[in-house]
Order: structure tokens, then C-alpha cells, then sequence
């Protein structure tokens, strides 16, 4: 039988969408595993946030996480393979691409820019798709279809070691400059031999296998590779990053490991963290028709709900510097009130605003209030807004100073650590780094009752919004004396 050009349309659209809004069953298993057992109580509530959420997500068929990723396609092209076609099979894939991220039941957030060096113009689809084709024996299409978000493909690391170094020592050295950035736990993949682009796909490559460390775990002879990743499980693990860097028992859920043969001289070692928004799918066309997706059941989600018990209630419209001083790191918070959201691109033209003497953009008034780092994505039906979790503050750090003293700004919200400078700074202003969890992203949306346009409209995710929130949870990170619940990075690195 020819594959059909629609087939190919139709099932990567199909698989972006799925993916968008479904845990695979292993990473349910694997993160409800770690919530079980662990007894960090700030750790455990974000491993909690992150089920809810998931949950949430696949009864809603909303986005698990704001940032819907890049698309990464994985493809082995039968040698047998015919065609009924007018496109090539690139041009499929982005096609399929094109239809999810538009697919207005469902809108996917589009973050991929072209011209990156320069004028960085979104493409308004999230095409095209990053693909790696094979060409192998049969008469089939075998696809891996995957999102992967910035948080987490930012932190990916490489270096070529000399034929004698230790992996390990390398792996357990260059893991805590990651940061809590790619928002663990999640999986670590590494790609180890042949050339550098090499090590880079196969670490890759590896983060698209079952998670299956408790199987191997079990295994009465396991092989020397299988024997180095429970190694490092154990080793990461007891580093106690934890889940979002706030400490605790589980950092990393699997550690996959693959390799290749390499120049005798050389040791090409890539590693890639896969975050809590873990989204890919693998699926054949044969020529028979559309892919057939897994029926999810519904009864693989843990039945767990907001402990409210554990949050302290803040009122944002009346919040003073000097309540928050009684705020310590690691105290877990429900904000209600009004916030203003703005990234990266909002930052940088702000900044241009105030060295040119312009001033804020109209409208745009911080004083008073917590700035929130987040991209959401659009809102369908009647939702306020969709999905808006955290991105990485530290992105923001070069920023800080300037809005800290240019405004009467209290503090900020995002995820992962801050830089010491940006740290001393918050502490001169007394104000304060709050965290919201990584992998929330729906959950933090039902708690956004209001949402407006303020500033920079045209820029799409990037724009400022205000918002009004109602029992939104964070976790203090940096409080108003500078202490820092990320402080964990620095004392791994210092102690190495």
C-alpha cells in the first residue's frame, strides 16, 4: 500500500495535539512513585502540583505546560516505501506541525522565531519542525514525535573528554550548573562516542525510551551500561536538587544512556534533561490509514487535590515590604490580587524605554506589585486565559536592577534560581523571589480570574498582560534579607 500524504498530515497534527495534553502512563507511574516517597514538604507539593495538573490537562485537553516546545520528529523511512504525494515528506511533517499549533479547539503556543540572529520574527505556526530522517529496511514509517520546551533543551551540555576521564565525575560535576531551570524531576539523557553532533542526537534520542529504571533495578544481571545508570540515578539523586531545586529525594526520574563507537583519541559526551512536561509519542503508517493513537485511562492519575492546609493566604493589593519581611524561603504561598506579567523581549524593550528617557509603556504600572514571567497561551472558550506557568527567571537577572530601581516593584515571580548579583540586588530593595511550579502550567491558569492586554500587543506571548489572580500558589525562593532557597546549586558546586 503508498502512504498518503493526508495520513502523514493527519497523524503528526494528531500527535501534537495528544502530546500537548497527555502524560505518558510511565512518567505518571514514575512521578507519582517520587510523590509517594518523598519527604521534603515543599518538594512533595510541587510533585503534587504537577499530577494535578496533568491530570487537569488530559480532562481538559489543554496544554500541560505553556510553552508547547519545539518540534522534534524522529523518522525511519522504509526502503519500500511508496508514495501517493505532492510534498515532500519535510514538507509534510511541517504541515502537520502547522495544523496543531492552529488548531483552534486547542491552540498550541508559537514560539519558534526565524532569523535568529537578527530580526527573530515568530514563524506564527511553530514550524518548522527540527526532523531526523533514517533510511532502513521495510515498507513502513516509523515516527517519534516530540515537544520539547526551552526550559529544558536550554540546559543541555556538551564537552568532549579525554579517552581517560570518568563519566561520572563529569555527569555529577556539570548536573548542578543546570539549574532547576529544565524543572526536574525529570529524565537525563546521555549521548556518549562517535563525533560531537553524534553524542548530541543519541542523548537526545535516548530521552524518547520507556522509563524504566525500576525494571532495570530488578534485573538480576543487568549490563554495564544498565549498571551505570542506576549508578547515577543513586548519585544524582543524593545530591538533593529535588523537584524545582527546592530539595528532597527526586531529582531525576530515569538517567538513559546510549553510545557509539569513537575516534580511540577522543570521548564526545552530550547530556539533555527532559523536564516534567515530558511529551513524546511513537507511531508506524503502513499505508492503511491514519496513525491510531493510545486510549488513555483516566484511572492512571493519583487522586490527589490542593492541600490548601499548607499556604498562607496574601492579599496583593494591600501587601506591604514589611509583611513580607516575615516571609521565609521555602514558605508556600496563595497570592490573590493584581500582578503584571512581562519576559524577555517585554524586558529588553523596557529597558530601552527607560535609558531613553521615555519611561514604563502606558499603562504599565509596577509599583507596588509582583512582575510574573510567563508566555501563556491563548485562551479558547471561555477561559480568562490558557495555560501560564513560570518560565525561567534567571533569563530576567540582566533586567533586574534596572526594574528595581526604576520602580517601587515588590517582587517577582518565575521559576528556577537567580544570580548572586540579582540575589543582593532584591535584597537592597527588600523585595522578594517567588517561584511558581514548573509543569503547572493549567492548574496556575484556573487561578488567573481576569486578563488584560497592557502593553506590546503585537509581540503575541511576549506582550504585558495584567492580571488578576485568586489563591495563586508560589513558594518563597529569595526573601526580603536575601536568602536564597537555591543556594543548593552553590554549595554542590563549592563542595565538589
Amino acid at each position: 500500500m503508498k502512504i498518503q500524504q493526508r495520513h502523514v498530515i493527519e497523524s503528526i497534527c494528531d500527535a501534537l495535539q495528544y502530546i500537548s495534553y497527555y502524560h505518558a502512563p510511565d512518567f505518571i507511574q514514575a512521578m507519582n512513585n517520587a510523590y509517594e516517597k518523598e519527604t521534603h514538604q515543599a518538594a512533595k507539593n510541587a510533585i503534587a502540583q504537577i499530577l494535578i495538573n496533568s491530570k487537569m490537562a488530559a480532562l481538559g485537553q489543554r496544554p500541560l505546560c505553556q510553552d508547547t516546545g519545539i518540534v522534534n520528529v524522529f523518522v525511519e523511512v522504509g526502503m519500500g516505501v511508496e508514495w501517493e504525494a505532492d510534498l515532500s515528506l519535510e514538507e509534510m511533517i511541517n504541515e502537520g506541525v502547522r495544523r496543531a499549533y492552529t488548531n483552534p479547539d486547542n491552540p498550541l503556543r508559537a514560539s519558534i522565531v526565524k532569523d535568529p540572529l537578527f530580526s527573530k520574527t515568530n514563524t506564527k505556526d511553530n514550524t518548522p519542525a527540527v526532523i531526523h530522517m533514517k533510511v532502513v529496511k521495510g515498507n513502513r514509517l516509523n515516527f517519534i514525535v516530540a515537544a520539547k520546551g526551552s526550559g529544558s533543551e536550554n540546559k543541555a551540555k556538551f564537552s568532549v573528554l579525554t579517552p581517560d576521564d570518568n563519566l561520572s565525575d563529569w555527569v555529577l560535576n556539570t548536573l548542578p550548573t543546570m539549574g532547576a531551570g529544565w524543572c526536574p524531576p525529570g529524565i537525563i539523557g546521555i549521548g556518549v562516542g562517535g563525533t560531537a553532533e553524534k553524542a548530541m542526537l543519541m542523548a537526545k534520542e535516548s530521552l524518547m525510551e520507556p522509563i524504566d529504571i525500576t525494571d532495570i533495578n530488578n534485573k538480576k544481571n543487568p549490563s554495564n551500561i544498565e549498571k551505570l545508570r542506576l549508578e547515577l540515578l543513586q548519585k544524582i539523586n543524593n545530591l538533593g536538587i529535588g523537584a524545582q531545586g527546592l530539595g528532597g529525594l527526586t531529582t531525576v526520574l530515569d538517567v538513559k544512556i546510549k553510545n557509539y563507537p569513537t575516534h580511540a583519541a577522543s570521548q564526545p559526551v552530550a547530556m539533555i534533561p527532559n523536564c516534567a512536561a515530558t511529551r513524546h509519542l511513537h507511531f508506524s503508517l503502513d499505508g492503511s490509514g491514519v496513525a491510531h493513537l493510545p486510549t488513555v485511562d483516566i484511572n492512571i492519575y493519583p487522586n490527589l487535590e490542593m492541600d490548601y492546609s499548607q499556604y498562607r493566604r496574601v492579599n496583593l493589593n494591600t501587601l506591604s515590604r514589611q509583611q513580607m519581611s516575615t516571609w521565609n524561603i521555602g514558605d508556600t504561598l496563595l497570592l490573590t490580587g493584581t500582578i503584571i506579567t512581562g519576559r524577555d523581549a517585554a524586558h529588553k524593550r523596557i529597558k530601552q524605554m527607560l535609558d531613553g528617557g521615555k519611561g514604563l509603556p502606558k499603562g504599565v504600572n509596577f509599583d507596588n506589585k509582583f512582575i510574573y514571567y510567563v508566555g501563556p497561551v491563548d485562551a479558547v472558550g471561555d477561559e480568562v486565559i490558557g495555560p501560564a506557568g513560570p518560565t525561567t527567571a534567571t533569563r530576567m537577572d540582566k533586567f533586574s536592577d534596572i526594574i528595581l530601581d526604576n520602580t517601587k516593584i515588590l517582587g517577582m515571580i518565575g521559576k528556577a534560581e537567580r544570580g548572586e548579583a540579582t540575589i543582593k540586588s532584591i535584597k537592597k530593595h527588600q523585595a522578594t523571589y517567588l517561584i511558581a511550579v514548573g509543569g503547572a502550567a493549567y492548574l496556575i491558569s484556573k487561578s488567573i480570574k481576569k486578563a488584560k492586554k497592557l502593553a506590546f500587543a503585537e509581540m503575541g506571548m511576549e506582550a504585558i498582560y495584567e492580571l488578576e489572580v485568586k489563591d495563586m500558589p508560589v513558594t518563597v525562593a529569595v526573601d526580603s534579607q536575601g536568602h536564597n532557597i537555591h543556594s543548593i546549586f552553590q554549595n554542590i558546586q563549592l563542595t565538589r
